[in-house]
């Protein structure tokens, strides 16, 4: 009978949750690790907010004053920072176009970075020996140094990211965020909707107020 496997924290910030990611020190295959960092980044895209919620109208508005747009800007980041990150890949896809090579080596870079940095959770073993998360971090960079190089197009790829980076930036002050909550808790110290025993809401993943959830209607 195998003893319990050990757990180690995940240097490097990788595995899509932060520092304080772990992983066992049961060797898996890559393709095994590859299956679960796709499904890690499945279940991260899965949780992006309704785009009829995202573009709603009667929602926009200009913020009062240069506070509030700050304000503004830091609770939809909060609540609609899937939808943001979704809307940034498509205008740098976009911005490729033009150049379908480029496109497909771009995308191919990208995701090395997200099945083998960012929503990572398990060891990458090869020949029985356990890759340091430094010297796979140091690869990708390589990685993506080399791809730059050899096909050039950065400046298409830098328009399309600042252009869809600006487009949030606007959306993120002209949305009015009023009745979007991250969480239960926070609707409910607003007195916005009554207390629902035993339920739990994902951890940093909102909702919007239903109407019929509001006190006194």
């Amino acid at each position: 009978m195998q003893p319990p496997a050990a757990t180690h924290p995940k240097p490097g910030g990788g595995g899509g949750g932060g520092g304080g990611a772990t992983y066992t020190t049961i060797p898996i295959s890559i393709s095994d690790v590859i299956s679960r960092s796709v499904h890690n980044f499945s279940a991260a895209v899965s949780r992006h907010r309704p785009w009829p919620e995202f573009v709603a109208a009667g929602s926009f508005d200009r913020p009062g004053s240069a506070s509030a747009a700050l304000a503004r800007i830091r609770k939809n980041s909060a609540y609609f920072r899937v939808n943001y990150a979704v809307a940034i890949a498509a205008c740098a896809l976009v911005s490729l176009l033009g150049a379908p090579f480029s496109l497909i080596v771009f995308a191919s870079v990208l995701a090395l970075w997200l099945i083998f940095h960012f929503f990572r959770e398990d060891p990458l073993m090869v020949s029985g020996h356990q890759l340091n998360d430094r010297l796979v971090l140091c690869a990708l960079v390589l990685v993506s140094l080399s791809a730059i190089w050899f096909v050039g197009r950065v400046e298409n790829l830098v328009i399309g990211i600042g252009a869809g980076s600006l487009l949030c930036g606007v959306h993120g002050v002209l949305r009015n965020p009023d009745g979007l909550f991250l969480d239960e808790d926070e609707a409910a110290s607003q007195g916005l909707i009554g207390s629902r025993v035993g339920f739990a809401p994902a951890p940093g993943f909102g909702y919007s107020v239903d109407r019929g959830d509001v006190l006194g209607d």
